[in-house]
């Protein structure tokens, strides 16, 4: 730019210009490389983070690679971890949230997380181009202390209309990795993931399937209030079912017979060998206590409990062959009929 400058004055100066327009020229060349000289408005080339509408009241879009993102954060999880149970006022302010972000009200659950030290953030998985809402604590140093795990909830494309969950991450190896691959192989999605390792903490504190006082159920109980269908992912020794890759349960209920079938069905094909709690024992692997189960069996949800082998989930095609067949079942919510709304009678049972 100061080359330019020089030429101006030069060129000016040759034809005898009037001092008036040589100074409006400078003037020009001045404005010109204010907003040229970097290649973009911030100075960054035009890699700048994009911003969202003001009136979805989100903070600037960051692009990230979720898988690794989230990879991160549940590699700092293990059995002597930080675990400290919410009370009922956080449970609920956490819930109130994430149904702001269903809602698209990003501004409203930015200022009510606030109240538990969590916040909203605006990511784009580089990898698939789509949009996600993070919830999570603000202070990771107070996460690691209090475990009560993250939410994502997929933006564009209409509202969530399915939910994926991990509760044992890390203890169920690898179970939060198909559960991830899960939410971005099928659009309109929520991941629930919870923030410890089951044997963290004191007691089964933080074991987030068999408690109802967890931010993890406390999410997962109003998006099932929601009406909205869930796959829960977990994870078996291979020794406690020889010859199984799979256990595919209604749970408790049965409102997801259909989509357990379609889910065996596409496991089958893709050469893994399954076993249908809906004809047979499965080891004590059904899921019949869980309490996300029987809280969306209450309410006629379809839930969906998987327990996956660890060489299925520790084995990279195998692994990619579970969530081409959860991802199937998730599809078939997102372009079947929409969820009603709030389930009657979701809300004459409040968050424990």
């Amino acid at each position: 730019m100061h080359r330019d400058l020089r030429t101006v004055v030069r060129s000016a100066a040759a034809a005898r210009l009037p001092f008036a327009a040589a100074l409006a020229a400078l003037l020009v060349v001045v404005l010109l490389g204010a907003t040229g000289c970097s290649g973009g408005p911030n100075g960054s080339g035009g890699a700048s983070a994009t911003p969202r509408p003001s009136g979805s009241g989100a903070s600037a879009e960051k692009v990230v690679d979720l898988r690794s993102r989230i990879a991160a954060f549940t590699g700092q999880l293990s059995a002597d971890g930080g675990y400290r149970g919410p009370d009922l006022a956080q449970r609920r302010a956490v819930a109130d949230g994430v149904r702001l972000t269903l809602d698209g009200e990003l501004s409203s659950a930015r200022k009510r997380l606030a109240a538990v030290g969590w916040t909203v953030r605006t990511l784009r998985d580089r990898n698939h181009g789509r949009e996600f809402a993070e919830l999570a604590d603000e202070d990771a140093g107070v996460a690691r202390k209090r475990g009560w795990g993250r939410v994502y909830v997929s933006l564009g494309g209409g509202r969530p209309r399915w939910t994926v969950q991990a509760p044992h991450p890390v203890a169920d190896l690898h179970s939060e990795r198909l559960a991830v691959d899960t939410l971005l192989s099928a659009p309109r999605g929520v991941l629930v993931l919870a923030g410890a390792h089951r044997d963290a903490g004191a007691g089964d504190g933080a074991d987030v399937a068999h408690r109802e006082d967890t931010v993890f159920d406390a999410v997962c109980d109003m998006l099932a209030g929601q009406g909205l269908p869930a796959l829960q992912v977990h994870g078996f020794a291979d020794d406690s079912l020889p010859g199984r890759d799979v256990v595919v349960s209604t749970g408790r209920g049965d409102a997801a017979r259909r989509q357990a079938e379609l889910l065996a069905n596409a496991l089958d094909l893709r050469g893994l060998t399954v076993c249908r709690a809906a004809r047979e024992e499965c080891g004590g692997l059904e899921g019949r206590t869980n309490v996300q189960g029987v809280r969306a069996d209450a309410l006629r949800v379809p839930f969906l409990h998987v327990e996956f082998s660890r060489s299925v989930r520790g084995g990279r095609e195998s692994a990619e062959d579970a969530v081409g067949a959860l991802g199937e079942v998730a599809r078939s919510w997102t372009e079947g009929p929409a969820p009603d709304g709030p389930v009657p009678g979701a809300s004459s049972a409040p968050v424990p």
